[in-house]
Parts: structure tokens; sequence; C-alpha cells
């Protein structure tokens, strides 16, 4: 089940993204070649083991690389946990002692890499951006690569921070069926949970969706057209990091490799049903951000075209006034009038009249 939060800010920030792409730093060099493309460098590599089935639970530090490479005994699951994915040589390491390829370690440590799947012989590969909202109005963005063996899973990760705590609580607790399940299960289960997170990321567009329309009724102001266009550029990037995986979970449910499990296809089509939803709900979200420009302007435009009202309905009554007392602002010595001892009070008790007239004749009219 979904768990959703009511994330309302006053602007959604993403984290975690170089301010320059690092694509840069694979040039000229051949594929395979491992280059950390993060903004996360100095982070220790940590190797974890977490080993269990029905009835028994390891948690241990892996230390030997060589350890990798050993499956778990018959009927037991293990779930390997690799956070900090700069350290180069460690990762290259890491990869030739659990026999991954070249071209896999390098995608690991890609940080830019779109979401995919590649299938090989013997085990099968993914890229995910994991999304996590921090109820700040502020989304960590991480790259995650998983890989499922026989009776393993390896889960890579630039910082220890992730949304897999209830997952982990599940197995500690031993709540649920994924003791009870093998390593393609677990697999779902961190797909399942990063997919999860979402949803919190499409309510908290929606919500700054919802106030941003809201401002832009009632008062916008220059900043608001700022926020507008810094919610375009988020929508765009979670667009680009959420629509992939659709494609990609669609391609583990028509798999033809045995590492999946029938029964665990049917949850994966669970998760499938979820990445429809993301899709639609991002279209609706990319296209009410793009509109809510077009509706700033229109606003401001009406704003405007309520201020030039004002001023011609004043420019309006100003003129036959200002037509008197040019008349009679003339410097001839016969005029009619001048000699008349009340032709001061009658002048602008007839601009008064003007002036009253004008009034009535707006105000029928529905100008004012």
């Amino acid at each position: 089940m979904r768990k959703r939060r009511n994330l309302v800010s006053n602007l959604l920030r993403i984290s975690s993204t170089p301010p320059k792409s690092q694509r840069g730093r694979k040039l000229g060099k051949a594929p395979g070649t491992v280059t950390y493309l993060g903004s996360r460098e100095g982070v220790v590599t940590k190797v974890t083991s977490l080993v269990y089935d029905q009835d028994d639970l390891v948690k241990s530090t892996v230390d030997a690389m060589a350890s990798l490479s050993n499956p778990p005994a018959q009927g037991k699951t293990q779930w390997i946990n690799v956070t900090g994915l700069s350290d180069e040589p460690r990762m290259v390491e890491i990869g030739n002692a659990s026999g991954m390829s070249s071209l896999v370690v390098e995608d690991i440590v890609n940080t830019e890499g779109r979401p995919k799947v590649d299938e090989y012989e013997d085990y099968i590969f993914i890229v995910l951006k994991m999304l996590n909202p921090n109820g700040e109005g502020k989304i960590l963005k991480e790259h995650i690569a998983i890989v499922l063996r026989p009776g393993q899973v390896f889960l890579y990760q630039e910082v220890e921070a992730d949304v897999f705590d209830g997952i982990r609580n599940r197995i500690e607790q031993h709540s649920g069926r994924i003791r009870t399940r093998g390593a393609d299960y677990l697999f779902f289960a961190l797909i399942d949970a990063i997919v999860d997170h979402y949803f919190l990321v499409l309510d908290a567009l929606s919500a700054q969706l919802d106030s941003l329309e809201i401002e832009v009724y009632r008062d916008p102001h220059p900043d608001t057209l700022y926020r507008i266009q810094q919610l375009r550029k988020d929508v765009v990037k979670i667009r680009g990091w959420m629509a992939p995986v659709r494609e990609l979970v669609t391609r583990l449910i028509e798999t033809e490799s045995p590492l999946i499990s029938k029964d665990t296809r049917i949850f994966l089509r669970d998760i499938h049903d979820h990445t429809i939803e993301i899709n639609e709900t991002l279209h609706i979200q990319r296209e009410m951000a793009f509109g809510l420009m077009e509706i700033y302007m229109s606003n401001v435009s009406n704003k405007m075209n309520e201020v030039m009202k004002v001023l011609t309905i004043m420019a309006s009554i100003f003129i036959p006034l200002t037509f008197l007392a040019g008349i009679y602002g003339m410097n001839f010595r016969h005029m009619p009038e001048l000699e008349w001892e009340y032709g001061y009070y009658g002048v602008l008790g007839l601009m008064l009249l003007i002036f009253i007239v004008m009034i009535i004749y707006f105000k029928k009219k529905g100008w004012l």
C-alpha cells in the first residue's frame, strides 16, 4: 500500500544535482571505464550483508571481496548493500569480485544515466532514480543500481539515507511474506519502495501547483513568475527520472529470465499499474505547470487592462473640463461672460455638472 504525506512548500527544490554536467569526464575514455559522475565524492564505500530465510537472519559487514561471488546456502536470500560510489578502484574491485561486466560497473557509478534494465546470462541489472521528499519542500535525488543474481540482490547507492527502512523492518521483524520468498521478491520490494515514494513527490508537486495557481489568480507578482519557471524545470526533470520506469518494469514482466518467478511477476504487474498512474499524473502536472505561465500572463494583462480602463475613464472626464478651462483661459479682451459677475462660479458649476453627468453615464454603461 502506498503511504502519502501532505507536503506543502513555498518552493520545491531538488537536491544533490551537480551544478554542471559531469559527462565531460568520460570523454575520450574507453567503454567500460569506471568514472564516477556524481556530486557525493568522498563518501567511504561500505559493503554490508543481510542473509535471511524463514528462520534465521544474519547481518554483517563484508571485508573480503571474494565472498561476494559465493551465493548463500540453498533456501537463503542475501541482500548486499554497497554504499558510496565515488571510490572508483573500490567499485572495480567489487564488480570483479561479484562477476559483473565492466560495462555494468560503469553504469553503476554513472549517476547521470537514464533509468534502464539490462539482462545478462546469470543476472539482471537495473538503474533507477530514488526521489525522497524530506518534508521541508526538498526532494533528495539519488542514483540507485540493483543487481539480481541467484539468491542474491546487490543494492548500490551513493549515501546511506534511503527509502528502504520499511523493507529492513519487515525482514528484521519477520512481518509480511518477504522472509518466505526468494531474492526475486526482495528485488521487487526494493523497486516497489522507490516507486511508492514517487507518489510522495507527485503529492508535493500537486500541492505546489495548487498553491501557485491560487497565487496567480489572487495576487500575481514577479516572484510568482520565477517560482513558476522553477516548478516547470522541476517537473521536466522529475518526468525524465520517473517516466522510463514504466518501460523498465514492463521488460521485467516480459523477461524470460528464470531469475524472476511467475509469482513475483504478479507483484511486478502491480508496480506497472502504479507507473501508469505516475505517468498520467506527470503528464497532467506538466500541462498544468506550462499552463500556469499562460494564466499568469493573462492575469497580469487583465490587471493592466483594469488600470488602463480607470485611466481612460479619468481622461474622458477631464477632457471636456480641460476644454472649458482652455477656452476661458484665453487672453482675448472681448469674450462673452468675462465681464459677468458670476462667470467664474458659472463655469465651475458647468464643469461640476459635466462631471456628474459623465459619471452617471459611465455607471449606466457598466464601465464603473
